[in-house]
């Protein structure tokens, strides 16, 4: 059986998904979501755990699968997907972006126009939380970063300033009543087999039920961060790309091509996996 080269996210919640897979199925190197698509689209990775959105962004001519059952979402707050503010939602007039995951991106300009009513200035910018808000009244946090970033009193630009998070998981499933899915793995026609498929799901459902080892093994130099780690990956993050997922997954696709996001909102298409 061909080794699959797997290209996936280096973020806490992506762990329960690549802890002790199989060196002989897969050759795995970490980046950031953004990295993860672009390595996938280049053709550099066979699978990529890579943001929803960039699922509708196959090279042209190609159709992308994804490996059914398997997923980083969340249902209500997921913690680590927020809009820091200096200013109320609505008052909201710029807003930094994260450039590490594009779908947060693109999730923050569906809600933006969906939800928050506004269309703000969007600008680029690294996860530097003090440097975005120096220059925008808000900004954009992923992954780790934001998991260990509360709002409150903060300073910027040498004056002191209240930041509220702002959850934007929370935010979708309160005006969706759906989960909503950040990552999924992705991969061309073929890429791999069934055998695979049932390693991926295998390694999931391990890690799942141990969240505290993972959060601890994550967190090895910084004990602090475990419990709150072991919270997160427990109540927070949802592995499963089960009916409610897909029907969240669809939404979103159907609502980032009204916004002009993508252009069309393509059909969910999987891999093939035969029970043993």
């Amino acid at each position: 059986m061909s080794r699959v080269r797997l290209g996936a996210v280096e973020y806490l919640n992506a762990r329960p998904l690549i802890v002790g897979l199989p060196d002989e199925l897969f050759d795995v190197r970490l980046d950031t979501p953004s990295q993860c698509a672009k390595l996938l689209h280049a053709g550099q990775t066979d699978l990529g755990l890579i943001p929803s959105i960039e699922y509708l962004r196959a090279p042209a001519g190609q159709q992308y699968r994804i490996v059914p059952d398997v997923a980083i979402g969340s249902f209500g707050p997921v913690a680590s997907v927020a809009l820091y503010t200096t200013r109320p939602v609505g008052d909201i007039r710029s807003i930094a972006l994260d450039t590490s995951s594009r779908t947060s991106i693109a999730l923050t300009r569906v809600l933006c126009q969906k939800v928050f009513r506004m269309s703000p200035l969007l600008e680029s910018q690294g996860p530097d939380l003090e440097a975005m808000l120096d220059r925008c009244d808000a900004g954009l946090l992923i992954g780790d970063r934001a998991l260990l970033t509360e709002g409150g009193p903060m300073r910027v630009g040498g004056r002191e300033v209240d930041v509220e998070k702002v959850d934007l998981g929370r935010v979708w499933s309160e005006h969706t009543g759906l989960p909503f899915v950040y990552a999924c793995w992705v991969g061309r026609p073929g890429a791999i087999g069934g055998e695979h498929v049932r390693q991926l799901q295998r390694v999931r459902d391990r890690a799942v039920a141990a969240p505290e080892a993972v959060a601890a093994a994550y967190f090895a130099d910084q004990p602090e961060h475990v419990a709150r780690g072991t919270r997160y990956l427990q109540d927070n993050i949802r592995y499963v790309l089960g009916p409610a997922e897909r029907d969240g997954l669809e939404r979103f696709y159907r609502y980032a091509a009204e916004v002009g996001v993508v252009p069309t909102a393509d059909p969910l298409r999987f891999f093939e996996c035969t029970p043993r």
